[in-house]
Order: structure tokens, then C-alpha cells, then sequence
């Protein structure tokens, strides 16, 4: 809403007469929101953003521009930008109705055209971002991206904005490897489990992290080892040498936190997992 002034003069004879100020106001018709489908961060994690333009007026509002940041902010002397659009995952909805996709003038800031938002009703875009290598991990630990729709009919663009956080507590995945490929009858195989933690947040003991698999063919375990230290059989983990059923005991594995590095210069980070890594040896 908008308040505008407006004054009138007359002249005659070399005078110059004032009429009085009107003043009147601009009621703002045209509404946005914006959310993410995620609270939260991480790295080249996909956010799903939906914006929703509510249309309160009797007339159509046509040819609009949508522009998102994509949470661009400062750093030295630049301005680095720590969203990724994904290419085609725009969609724009009328009413709840698909549409054509729309033209993507642009990827960054992502600048999508040709909008319309009908009369008494709603416009809805839909896109996806990936998080890259400039989203923060230190300091704000947050990306705010602001979406801004602007175009005729508007006496000045309408903004709305979608803040999300990094992600707190250990973000784990796990690999296996077997070693040799090839063993014959009566071999010995090496069972090589690498868990990774991608978080900044330590796996603790606290955690209860249960690594649980079933050996096929049965192996006659022979070294269980946690970071190249001996685990001992029952108190740091279980096995049925009948069935091939293996656990180790809750909270006995821990994963360390991941680190990372900022270039000075450009501002990227480079991030080195935790990892911690679970061997079983046996002969088959």
C-alpha cells in the first residue's frame, strides 16, 4: 500500500496560483508467498521452493516477472550466490491448474517471465535448487533467498523472502567393500564397511549407530577390527556363525565430524567427511 500526493497550479497575468494537495492511496492487490519444502541444509542437497501469488483484484495481472536471489549474499568484495536452479524443475500452476512451462530468462538470479496471475485468483511456481559449494557453514548458518514479482500493473514490485538453516547432528552414509573378488574354497575374505559423516556434528556413542549385516557365505570370523583397533566378540559385537547374522553393539561405532576449508579468495568451501571404518575378516 502506497500513499501518493498530487497539486495543481494556475497561471494568469504572471501569477501563479496553488491549488490544494489531494492525497490518495494505492491499495496493494497483488500478495506473495514463499516457502521451502525443507527447514534445512546441507551440502548438494535439493531444496523444493513454491511461491504463491494471490491475485485480490477484478482485473488480470499479465506478463509479470518472478526473480528469485537465490540467496545471494556479499563476501569481500563480490557477491556469491549459494543456490543452484535445476534446470527444468519449474512448473507454474493457475488455480491449481498446470500450465505451459514458462520461460526461464535467466538462471541466476533465477528470472522466470510471462505470468499471469487471473483476476480474484492465484498464480503457484514450483522449482528446485541445489545447495553449492558457497552455501555458509560458519558464522549465519542460513540461506535467504528473496523472491520478488514485478511488472505492469504494479506501482511497485512485492517481495516475500524463505530463510532455511544448516543441519544440526551427523548426516551419515555407509559403503562396502569385499576383498578379494575372487576367493577360493576354504579363503579368506575381508568385509570393509566405510561410514561417512557429512554433519558437523560428531556420531557419539550417544547415537546408538548399529552396523548389522548377514554374511553370505557364512564366515568363520577370525578379526573384527574399528579403526584398525580389535573389537572383542559380545561386548563390542555380536555374531551368529550359524546363520551369518552380524551387529555390532549399540554406540560402540562413533563417527567424527566433518571438516572444512573456505577459500579466502572466492569464498568457496571444501568439506572432508568423517569417517570411520569397520573391517571383518573370516575365512568362507
Amino acid at each position: 500500500m502506497a500513499l501518493f500526493t498530487n497539486q495543481a497550479t494556475l497561471t494568469y497575468n504572471d501569477n501563479v496560483i496553488n491549488s490544494n494537495i489531494v492525497t490518495g492511496e494505492i491499495v496493494q492487490v497483488l500478495t506473495v508467498t514463499k516457502n521451502a519444502l525443507s527447514d534445512t541444509y546441507e551440502r548438494d542437497k535439493t531444496i523444493t521452493y513454491i511461491i504463491n501469488i494471490v491475485n485480490s483484484s477484478d482485473s488480470d495481472f499479465t506478463d509479470l516477472t518472478v526473480t528469485d536471489n537465490l540467496g545471494a549474499y556479499a563476501f569481500n568484495t563480490s557477491t556469491l550466490v549459494p543456490l543452484t536452479y535445476v534446470d527444468d524443475s519449474v512448473r507454474y500452476f493457475i488455480k491449481g491448474d498446470l500450465q505451459a512451462q514458462p520461460t526461464v530468462a535467466a538462471t541466476s538470479p533465477l528470472t522466470i517471465t510471462g505470468i499471469t496471475v487471473p483476476a480474484n485468483g492465484n498464480a503457484t511456481i514450483v522449482y528446485s535448487a541445489t545447495v553449492n559449494e558457497f552455501a555458509p557453514l560458519d558464522g549465519e548458518t542460513q540461506i535467504t533467498n528473496i523472491v520478488t514479482v514485478s511488472g505492469r500493473g504494479l506501482s511497485t514490485p512485492v517481495t516475500a523472502e524463505e530463510t532455511i538453516t544448516l543441519e544440526t547432528g551427523p548426516i551419515l552414509s555407509i559403503t562396502k567393500a569385499v576383498c578379494p573378488l575372487s576367493v577360493p574354497e576354504n579363503g579368506t575374505l575381508t568385509y570393509t564397511f566405510v561410514i561417512r559423516n557429512n554433519g558437523f556434528t560428531e556420531a557419539t556413542a550417544a547415537d546408538n549407530l548399529v552396523i548389522r549385516d548377514t554374511f553370505d557365505p557364512i564366515l568363520n570370523i577370525t578379526s573384527v577390527t574399528l579403526g584398525g583397533t580389535a573389537l572383542t566378540p559380545t561386548t563390542d559385537y555380536t555374531y551368529n556363525a550359524e546363520t551369518g547374522e552380524f551387529s555390532t553393539v549399540a554406540g560402540v561405532v562413533t563417527v567424527p565430524a566433518a571438516t572444512y576449508v573456505r577459500d579466502a579468495t572466492t569464498g568457496a568451501y571444501s568439506v572432508t567427511p568423517g569417517a570411520t571404518v569397520l573391517t571383518v575378516t573370516g575365512t568362507i
